[in-house]
């Protein structure tokens, strides 16, 4: 049973990662967000007694900000790019 266990897990592992693979960097870096402070705020909630609540703010936070990093970055090698491009039509 606990062999059966394990390779459900592994394979449910499979499917979410290879679902993860025609997203873009910002919604990859959103849902890591959203499922790593879901896991944080849950942790913490179930320390102070309402693990479900916990779970839902630590997801909206950590999704928001994974959200933001995601377009920082995106803004960033824009930005980048136009500078090289820019750069080499000088030469």
């Amino acid at each position: 049973m606990k062999r059966m266990s394990k390779m459900s897990g592994i394979i449910a592992l499979v499917g979410v990662i290879a679902g993860c693979a025609d997203m873009t960097q910002t919604q990859q870096r959103t849902l890591t967000g959203a499922a790593g402070g879901a896991a944080a705020g849950g942790l913490i909630g179930a320390i102070a007694g309402n693990a479900g609540m916990g779970a839902a703010i630590g997801a909206g936070l950590g999704g928001t900000g994974g959200f933001l990093l995601g377009r920082h970055n995106e803004a960033v090698n824009r930005a980048y790019e136009q500078g090289r491009a820019s750069g080499s039509q000088g030469r």
